[in-house]
């Protein structure tokens, strides 16, 4: 999923020691160009995106991924961003649609005979 806007506030880095070594991560708020802008906070782990690249009321697009979780019977949502872009680059990249077959053929017609009989 991606979403586009400016980011209006870069929060400071947070770093700790957890079970599987050290992390750190980075929040940053990006508000959307719609005709009712909204704020959304979003995080950066590790060092997937380098927040130095882009100052604040820069135009992005941030690809997202969108999970919830339950602790103490309340849920909480996490907004994580695994690639940050400018978002005039974004809007002239190609799509990218992974590796697409370029044979088109149909598949070859298989003669079983009628398809009302079952196999058991």
């Amino acid at each position: 999923m991606e979403i586009t806007g400016k980011i209006v506030q870069i929060l400071p880095e947070e770093t700790g020691e957890g079970k599987n070594g050290p992390w750190k991560k980075q929040n940053f708020i990006l508000e959307t160009q719609d005709q009712y802008p909204k704020k959304v906070c979003i995080t950066v782990w590790g060092d997937k995106v380098n927040l130095q690249n882009f100052g604040e009321n820069a135009m992005v697009t941030a690809s997202i991924n969108i999970e919830s979780r339950e602790y103490n019977s309340r849920w909480y949502t996490d907004v994580k961003a695994w690639r940050v872009m400018n978002a005039e680059s974004a809007e002239t990249a190609p799509p990218d649609y992974g590796n697409v077959p370029q044979n088109t053929e149909p598949p070859p017609e298989l003669d079983e005979g009628p398809m009302d009989d079952l196999p058991f």
